[in-house]
């Protein structure tokens, strides 16, 4: 991409700072420009400050989740799992009281999915990617945090309001009022010299009104223009324009609706962040105002607004985007606390097992037992494996952890028995825990297929899962170097029988149903 830099050469010459038109002078803050220009200059500093590649790649996979690609439970599962800030904030969500009347407390993501729905999961993914993404890829001012927590406000108050509207999709809802302000954080963030111009232009509050005149485009146009770059959904998109409160017309679209949502809820966000009684007489209009669009009483709306406060109270401090680099940074003192409470871990997995039996496939049990498995024992991967009987052979189907995608497609045996630890813990049924993989009088137990790709691993665990004395397939978790794990204790050892025979129960429920 060719440098750009908003100049003099770009505006009239006759703009009120008086310089020609090859001056040379970077004079954004007194004249306009084109909204190519203006974008192709958002676009170069993006590419310097990075391309928000992690934000970029967690699109696709979510998207393509959500599209029904590829197993998309289970992939929706592993790409949130592959953030650990991501999880936890997906886990928090799905446990809060908006989800109350589900009765069950949900603790791996994987049950999260089954509860709530790849689109729900999706969509929660999508803005808390945004938002942290945002904030990792650039130095964030204070007018960008600002931005940033308006956007997790405006958030709030639409997940609320949805809620109240019967048959509206909430999560749906909370992406789109985030993504309402897209234009306004990128420009914080990633220009903020144009952010200081549109408000000298507009003074603090009027930058809206400015922006089409200094940047030849409307901060809802910059907003569209970075979503459309980033692949973002159309019908999101579509929603990212600011509508008047008026009387519900007849043709009214669900994006019409989004976009009436949305405009409000980045208004209240506007006046809950000042947290002023000024602030308190606004919220009271809006809600008037919008209540007949949205299909909901003004009282009702005042009531979503009032609980979003109170989350945003206790969220805020904690949201994704707060500290996101230091938080990463404190990834192994992170799993060193996971370890304390592996067992807690794993007894909560498997209550959420035992919650979806009746319900959940073999593969969503699966699923849920590598999930089970990956955290509550800090594995650096967790592998699931079937056999097939016709090409006489054991084969991955799916796994998590750094770069088991990969991995899949080359991990398979024979299944005829050859004298290594695999085929004895299938042929004996029983759970088997290797401390050191590079004992040397062990090595001969390890077989070729494992040393080829697996040998990384410094410890391993081997549940089989076995029908009628004969096994099925098996589950293979391991320990790389910096994740070593000290050996299995009885406790956990009763926790993995456990686990595996729910497995088990589902593929024979299955079997006779």
């Amino acid at each position: 991409m060719m440098d750009v830099t908003l100049s003099a050469t770009d505006c009239s010459s006759d703009c009120s700072s008086g310089c020609s038109p090859d001056c040379g002078a970077d004079c954004t803050s007194n004249c306009g420009a084109s909204a190519d220009t203006t974008l192709a200059l958002l676009w170069e500093r993006v590419r310097e400050q990075g391309d928000m590649p992690g934000f970029a790649k967690a699109i696709g996979a979510i998207l393509g989740a959500m599209r029904g690609e590829d197993e998309h439970e289970f992939c929706m599962t592993q790409t949130v799992l592959s953030d650990p800030v991501l999880t936890q904030k997906v886990l928090r969500l799905a446990n809060s009281g908006m989800y109350a009347a589900f009765g069950q407390r949900i603790s791996t993501v994987s049950k999260a999915v089954l509860v709530l729905g790849t689109e729900a999961i999706g969509h929660l993914a999508l803005g808390l990617k945004l938002v942290e993404e945002l904030h990792a890829s650039a130095q964030a001012s204070s007018n960008a945090h600002a931005e940033m927590e308006k956007a997790v406000l405006a958030g709030m108050v639409a997940q609320q309001v949805a809620g109240s509207a019967e048959g509206r999709d909430s999560e749906e809802a909370v992406v789109c009022a985030m993504l309402h302000a897209l234009g306004r954080m990128a420009v914080t963030f990633y220009l903020p010299d144009v952010w200081s111009a549109l408000q000298d232009a507009g003074g603090v509050g009027g930058e809206d009104h400015a922006a089409p005149e200094l940047l030849g485009l409307s901060l809802e146009d910059v907003g569209r223009a970075a979503a459309e770059r980033w692949g973002l959904p159309h019908k999101l998109i579509a929603s990212m324009r600011r509508v008047e409160p008026a009387p519900r017309p007849d043709a009214f679209s669900d994006a019409d609706w989004l976009a009436a949502l949305s405009t409000m809820s980045s208004r209240c966000a506007d006046s809950l962040w000042n947290d002023d009684d000024a602030g308190a007489d606004t919220l009271q209009l809006l809600a008037a105002g919008f209540a007949p669009m949205l299909g909901v009483q003004a009282g009702s709306v005042m009531d979503a607004i009032g609980k979003a406060r109170e989350n945003a109270i206790a969220d805020l401090s904690v949201a994704p985007f707060a500290r996101a680099a230091q938080k990463r940074s404190q990834v192994p003192e992170v799993r060193a606390k996971v370890r304390a409470r592996d067992s807690r871990l794993l007894a909560s997995g498997i209550a959420d097992m035992r919650d979806v039996l009746d319900t959940a496939s073999p593969g969503q049990m699966m699923s849920m037992a590598l999930e089970t498995l990956y955290q509550g024992l800090g594995l650096a991967r967790a592998v699931g494996f079937l056999r097939n009987r016709r090409e006489h052979n054991y084969a991955a189907k799916m796994g998590f952890g750094a770069g088991v995608r990969l991995l899949i497609p080359r991990l398979t045996f024979d299944d005829r028995y050859q004298p290594n630890v695999f085929h004895a813990a299938l042929s004996h049924d029983r759970v088997v825990f290797i401390e050191n993989t590079r004992d040397r009088e062990f090595a001969p137990r390890l077989p070729a297929w494992w040393k080829v790709s697996l040998a990384n691993a410094r410890s391993f665990v081997i549940l089989p899962l076995c029908r009628n004395g004969q096994p099925v397939g098996f589950i293979y978790g391991d320990w790389d170097d910096e994740m070593y794990q000290m050996p299995l204790d009885h406790g956990q050892f009763t926790q993995l029988n456990e686990l595996r025979a729910l497995v088990l129960e589902a593929l024979e429920r299955r079997q006779h149903a």
